[in-house]
């Protein structure tokens, strides 16, 4: 029990590094490079995602404002979270995947020496683990670094028994209680987000997450 004598003058700094002890603190991510070295990394990155698909790479003033972001929240962290927003076929899930794929190839380890990487997993599939394999739903929940594609696509409700669940909420809620590392891509507006989820998780991405809107149309309807 914690002793302070009446009319004890309180150390506010040293109460709340004794607060603090025991409570597990979230690991700071950020490349250790620089932020030009980020962004030529994960334009390559980009690119390679473009050209395993067999598609053509275009090289445009969007995409490269939207990597520069990517690329500065990469190595700041000033949020732990990143949301990628705009129209389908955009690029948001290719700039994902560029992450995904920059992040695991460069194989940083964490203070327990286990290699860190991204978990990438669709909106939809979270739904149904939730229902139907909950321990796996739960593992994917507590990954230290998650990136959610096509949020929004899934059902918002999902019934097992007579009981109503929340997937998509459930797990973001968890992750912002933890400060968890969490990339997620949607098609949803920022007003949509509300509408769909409700104002708590809207009020909680935008204390979590940076984000980036895509802008520019889809490049299948210009590859077509």
């Amino acid at each position: 029990m914690l002793k302070i004598e009446k009319g004890q003058k309180i150390n506010v700094g040293e109460l709340t590094s004794r607060l603090l002890q025991g409570r597990i603190m979230r690991v700071n991510f950020r490349l250790p490079y620089e932020e030009s070295q980020v962004r030529d990394m994960l334009m390559a990155s980009v690119r390679a995602e473009v050209e395993y698909r067999n598609r053509k790479f275009i090289d445009n003033p969007d995409m490269r404002s939207q990597v520069e972001k990517a690329a500065k929240w990469l190595v700041t962290m000033d949020r732990f979270g990143l949301l990628l927003c705009g129209v389908c076929g955009n690029g948001k899930s290719t700039l994902m995947y560029a992450i995904r794929s920059l992040i695991n190839f460069i194989g940083m380890e964490n203070d327990y020496h286990e290699k860190m990487g991204i978990v990438l997993i669709d909106a939809k599939e979270i739904a149904r683990l939730n229902k139907d394999a909950y321990e796996q739903f739960r593992g994917i929940r507590e990954k230290p670094m998650l990136a959610i594609d096509d949020m929004g696509l899934e059902p918002s409700e999902v019934l097992d028994y007579g009981n109503v669940l929340n997937p998509v909420i459930d797990l973001i809620s968890y992750r912002y209680n933890e400060q968890l590392f969490t990339i997620i891509s949607t098609n949803l507006k920022p007003e949509e987000i509300r509408q769909k989820y409700g104002a708590r998780i809207a009020d909680r991405f935008n204390e979590m997450m940076e984000r980036i809107i895509f802008y520019n149309g889809s490049y299948r309807t210009q590859n077509a």
